[in-house]
């Protein structure tokens, strides 16, 4: 079904688009169905969709086992309160994730969106604490650099200067904040990262309840791929210095950076692990928090009795039904194979834009690849550009990057790699 130019115009006047003005709204692209790796606009053209709707559809769009999911469970019951009521694809989701997620993490909050599981997930670690009678250790550490949601206990844990929510900056709790590991993927943990970090910790454990971080890979905050041994030593930091670790693994989670989680590039397991986009296979939006019995167990015992959140969607019986069918794609492992062909081709691809007066840097992990660029682009410049290319890749700041479906072809990262490359040279030239 085509979109008419009136549902256009009353969109461009009357729906806020994410992070969009309502005095200059962009102009939007219309589509009108998407199925495998390909978004149909309303014009008849079709984009090879590198962004895999923010890092979500790795199955591709319409899969058939995700669409059966959806169209049996609706038959059943699409939704039903999950206080007091359980259901087979709220049990059978929680087994999954717990047989997949790295080991330990066996008590499982089924939440409604990535921002949601971040929230949970430090209410869990704060709780924790209350517990054990040790209230004071109520501030979080993170890295700068990094982005964990746009709700306000995510927004607080997120880059206070560079990040998307500065303006909020003074109205939010104030937390403790590391660099960035200047190590990168690949090389080994310089000894300025592990004692800065070591410094913060050793200066403020008493009131530290946590350390959030986005394992191996810094999403939204600057798509930055930092060393696996970081990861490791903060690990073994955390547990020196009595500090929960939360990972969160929402962009990262099932296979996008070559490994089921990132956390296992470091073989590593947190305290508290947040999962979600890739979840559903991107058809609709539910999260997960996973945590250990100690901390179930801790948090039961407390004060409260039980845990305080249980937001109204919790458990939804037709999100969880198509998650169970997203992460049975998953444990076939055929991921293993899409992600590392994507890879060598994203590289290869990629490769030319290093030659760019215009670029800084490019980089690969998994099925994420980044060209970084000295100034940051004008997204209103480069969309129509990429589309007359016949691709969909949205950057942000400096960062033009792809994170396309594991579906994709050789064929589709071909198209995605030089259409990237492309529009970069005629850039340069204009």
């Amino acid at each position: 079904m085509q979109i008419t130019p009136e549902q256009l115009a009353f969109d461009r006047e009357h729906i806020w688009h994410p992070y969009s003005s309502m005095i200059n709204p962009p102009p939007m692209t219309p589509v009108v169905s998407a199925s495998g790796t390909r978004l149909k606009l309303n014009d008849g053209r079709e984009l090879i969709d590198g962004m895999s709707s923010w890092w979500s559809t790795i199955h591709g769009y319409s899969h058939p086992a995700l669409n059966e999911a959806a169209k049996s469970q609706i038959d059943q019951m699409s939704h039903v309160m999950f206080g007091g009521i359980t259901h087979e694809p709220a049990i059978e989701l929680a087994r999954k994730l717990v047989r997949m997620t790295p080991e330990g993490l066996d008590k499982v909050f089924i939440a409604d969106s990535g921002s949601v599981a971040v929230e949970v997930a430090i209410k869990m670690a704060l709780q924790y604490w209350q517990s054990l009678e040790r209230g004071e250790k109520h501030k979080l550490l993170t890295l700068r650099g990094g982005y964990h949601g746009d709700t306000f206990g995510a927004m607080s844990v997120c880059d206070p200067v560079t990040g998307m929510h500065e303006i909020f900056t003074g109205v939010l709790p104030k937390h403790h904040f590391v660099p960035r590991p200047a190590s990168k993927f690949g090389e080994p943990l310089q000894s300025e990262d592990s004692e800065a970090l070591e410094a913060v910790l050793r200066a403020h454990a008493n009131e530290i309840a946590a350390l959030i971080l986005e394992p191996i890979v810094q999403g939204a905050g600057g798509m930055y791929f930092y060393s696996a041994d970081y990861l490791k030593r903060a690990r073994e930091l955390c547990d020196q210095y009595e500090v929960l670790l939360i990972a969160d693994e929402i962009a990262t989670g099932f296979g996008r950076t070559g490994k089921l989680f990132a956390c296992d590039h470091a073989g590593i397991s947190p305290d508290i692990l947040c999962v979600g986009k890739a979840l559903t296979g991107g058809y609709m939006t539910l999260a997960a928090t996973l945590t250990t019995d100690t901390i179930g167990q801790t948090i039961s015992a407390g004060g409260a009795g039980c845990f305080m959140h249980g937001p109204t969607f919790m458990g939804n019986p037709l999100a969880c039904a198509v998650a169970n069918a997203s992460l049975g794609l998953i444990e076939t492992g055929q991921w293993q194979t899409q992600v590392a062909r994507i890879s060598e081709e994203l590289k290869t691809g990629l490769t030319p834009a290093a030659e760019l007066e215009s670029v800084a840097d490019v980089r690969v992990i998994g099925a994420i690849g980044v060209v970084e660029r000295k100034e940051p682009v004008t997204l209103s410049e480069v969309q129509p550009m990429f589309i007359e290319h016949g691709i969909w890749v949205r950057p942000f700041g400096r960062n033009v990057y792809l994170m396309p479906p594991y579906i994709s072809s050789s064929e589709d990262i071909a198209a995605l790699t030089s259409g990237i490359v492309d529009v970069l040279r005629e850039l340069e030239r204009a």
